[in-house]
């Protein structure tokens, strides 16, 4: 028997071929010129985008805020973070920016740097609040809640207490040392009870164990070491309202407090 001709066996491969299958995307094949084009568009925009933010005027940095200040000046501060003005935003180092700032301010607890756009920087600080004041030559060296000393001025903010470091060469103050006879101090003054603490005058400090309040109405606080804050606090507010007329206190035991004096 013969088989199919030439002619059969060519139609038999077109019916088998079928029509053009899709690419696995489902989209159909890309020609190569459409992909140069696609190309091309994809660089021309990428430079576009660079050209805008670096090479235009229509985001150059034209102005800085700042906010956030209670004594530092808002020029102050613009002065020190020297804001490259007509410098592209994009380009403005944030960081450094920052870091200069915290450096050559010790008033600044912290400062948040952030591109305003399309013209725009702002600097929104945080200042440090002085919770003691150290007398020196007259002016008055200001000590946050961490024991930072950081800005020395004329006159002394109203209700800071003043700190009186007189430790005596002891084997305390080797082992401390006074930075951390200051942060003691520090942890003192922020556990007196919160009603009390306006009548603070004077926090002194002989050693590290040896911690007392001068008061107003010439009372005096034997508060003993920085530890067991709150047992302290609870424990004086307990033997004012017991002693109103006391002038004395102890509450370096907090569990054997005493009072005295009329």
């Amino acid at each position: 028997m013969a088989g199919p001709t030439t002619a059969e066996r060519g139609e038999r491969q077109k019916s088998q071929s079928g029509p053009p299958r899709p690419s696995r995307t489902g989209w159909p094949p890309l020609s190569r010129t459409r992909v140069i084009f696609i190309l091309v568009g994809v660089a021309v925009l990428a430079a576009g985008t660079l050209w805008t933010l670096y090479g235009s005027q229509w985001l150059r940095l034209e102005r800085v805020t700042v906010s956030g200040t209670e004594v530092l000046t808002p020029a102050q501060v613009r002065a020190v973070a020297d804001a490259p003005v007509g410098s592209p935003l994009i380009s403005v180092d944030t960081e450094a920016m920052e870091a200069r700032l915290r450096r050559k301010l010790p008033r600044i607890d912290s400062v948040d740097v952030t591109r305003s756009w399309p013209h725009g920087i702002g600097l929104k600080v945080i200042e440090r609040k002085p919770v003691l004041l150290v007398e020196k030559g007259g002016k008055f060296v200001e000590v946050d809640d961490e024991g930072v000393r950081f800005a020395t001025v004329s006159d002394a903010p109203k209700g800071v207490p003043a700190l009186e470091l007189s430790p005596s060469p002891s084997a305390s103050l080797r082992r401390f040392g006074t930075g951390r006879l200051v942060r003691e101090a520090v942890r003192v003054a922020a556990d007196v009870p919160a009603k009390l603490a306006p009548d603070v005058r004077t926090v002194k400090v002989r050693s590290y164990d040896s911690i007392s309040l001068e008061l107003t109405g010439r009372r005096t606080v034997d508060w003993g070491s920085s530890e067991k804050g709150r047992a302290k606090a609870a424990t004086l507010k307990a033997l004012m309202q017991a002693a109103p007329g006391a002038r004395h206190f102890d509450v370096s035991v907090p569990t054997a407090p005493a009072s005295s004096g009329s």
